[in-house]
């Protein structure tokens, strides 16, 4: 099995060594560059094609927000990982809207470190369920409408879903995971992940975050809801 390839992106050396022996160490992760700001992430991202970009808020020359909106609309392949020392803010909703797969505080446990990378390189999203309905759910009702949602709006997009793939995407929004979805469907975690994998291919969505988002904005769940 190929390991999953890093980069790790940060300004603050003792943080990028640190994060990076952490995780070489692990047998089925391999980091294949760093960067001390964000244009070398771009760049780092662009010489290896990581599967996951560890990723500062905050760098010098090139922010990481913005760093996170260019690896995401030229490697779509690669998820992005915001690194903070935020909990819940501005940033974060930031790191949503340029396509970042998930987050992780700075002061991350090493088990919790790996075990983000591990989620992400699978596709899982990488958002305590704990959270994920208040993060979200805030999200989606900040997120400004494009044109092209106005001219097609988010919940005629539902139609194309089958009554368990929607049914699905509900489970998702309320941060089960797929164990626990598999349990309130009485169905196989694999029948879960084809449904998932349906989701996110007749929505033309990125991975699970961005299929919670979508299931907000569009009315299938609605913030706060049990």
């Amino acid at each position: 099995m190929k390991p999953i390839r890093v980069v790790v992106a940060d300004d603050q050396e003792l943080v990028r060594a640190g994060f990076g022996m952490i995780l070489d160490a692990q047998p089925d992760i391999e980091v294949v560059a760093e960067a001390a700001d964000g244009a070398e992430a771009v760049e780092a991202v662009r010489a290896h094609g990581p599967d996951v970009l560890l990723l500062d808020v905050r760098m010098p020359v090139m922010d990481g927000l913005e760093a996170a909106r260019r690896v995401c609309a030229e490697h779509p392949e690669t998820k992005v990982i915001m690194l903070t020392t935020f909990d819940i803010d501005d940033y974060v909703f930031d790191a949503l809207y340029a396509g970042a797969s998930g987050f992780l505080l700075k002061d991350v446990r090493r088990d919790d470190l790996v075990h983000g990378v591990r989620m992400v390189a699978s596709g899982e999203a990488l958002l305590a369920p704990s959270v994920t309905r208040r993060l979200i759910g805030e999200f989606a009702a900040r997120r400004p409408g494009s044109a092209e949602r106005a001219a097609r709006p988010p919940s005629r997009l539902l139609e194309q879903l089958t009554a368990r793939e929607r049914e699905t995407l509900v489970l998702l929004a309320r941060g089960l995971s797929n164990a626990e979805i598999a349990a309130e469907l009485v169905v196989s975690e694999h029948t879960v992940k084809t449904h998932v994998s349906n989701v996110l291919a007749k929505l033309g969505l990125r991975d699970r975050v961005h299929a919670v988002v979508f299931a907000y904005e569009a009315g299938a769940v609605v913030a706060g809801e049990g």
